[in-house]
């Protein structure tokens, strides 16, 4: 199958597309933030592969050590995102840039490569189920029902570290922690910040913007984590339904 993809390089970001939102002519606030973080990790081996297209068609991994999420482990790739949607889905894109993926952990010497799921699929995490078709499998699980998925080339596996499993922090308040790594935060942080404001609901948001904070967050984490009286909720974005689900509690 002869297709056209593209890397992203400091040479190349400021140009190209990031897939989640197409946008040629309009400034977009989450767009700017992402394309700023993605200046600094690329440099640190993080990869976004996408179809040389205007689609909603890429994959973004990089090596656990330098990824944003409280998972550790030894020489292995952390895949953040895997999408092929719209029109350019179930035409065998997903296929190829799993494949890519996996050809460059082995290239590269790599232990495996590691994703975050859960027992029920979650919207706002790559599919799991696609992923155990190449071999993927649960090594380890929270007590409200996340799994880290690995696909192991030497038997070794990661895990979540401990403290994600703690599942608790003492504020009772809406607690959102995020990073600016999913051009969809921005808005969705605006949205809850109106809802919040009318309905006299206190909310925190609280900015994970280095490597240790991320490493040392109180929940599993792929750029968003919700908490609502102490208790940890969801990585979901949240739209006005699910947030209200939350506030019920």
């Amino acid at each position: 199958m002869d297709i056209d993809f593209v890397n992203l390089t400091i040479e190349n970001l400021v140009n190209e597309h990031l897939c989640c939102i197409i946008r040629s002519k309009k400034p977009h606030p989450g767009i700017d933030a992402k394309k700023q973080w993605l200046s600094d990790r690329l440099k640190e081996g993080h990869v976004f592969r996408k179809l040389n297209a205007k689609a909603t068609v890429f994959i973004e991994y990089a090596p656990l050590e330098t990824a944003w999420v409280p998972i550790t482990g030894d020489n292995y790739y952390y895949l953040y995102c895997l999408w092929a949607t719209g029109s350019h889905k179930g035409k065998g894109y997903g296929k190829l840039l799993m494949e890519y993926c996996l050809a460059d952990a082995k290239e590269k010497g790599k232990s495996g490569v590691c994703m975050l799921g859960a027992k029920k699929q979650k919207s706002f995490l790559s599919d799991q189920s696609f992923a155990k078709k190449f071999g993927f499998e649960v090594v380890d699980t929270t007590d409200n029902g996340y799994e880290l998925l690995a696909l192991s080339f030497d038997g070794t596996t990661p895990k979540f570290a401990q403290n994600a499993k703690k599942e608790e922090i003492e504020s009772q308040e809406l607690t959102i922690y995020y990073d600016i790594q999913c051009p969809f935060v921005y808005q969705n942080m605006e949205t809850i910040k109106q809802y919040c404001e009318t309905n006299d609901v206190p909310v925190s948001f609280i900015h994970v913007d280095t490597l240790q904070k991320a490493k040392e967050l109180p929940c599993v984490f792929n750029n968003w984590g919700v908490f609502y009286k102490g208790s940890f909720e969801t990585v979901n974005l949240l739209d006005i339904p699910y947030l209200k689900r939350i506030l019920k509690k």
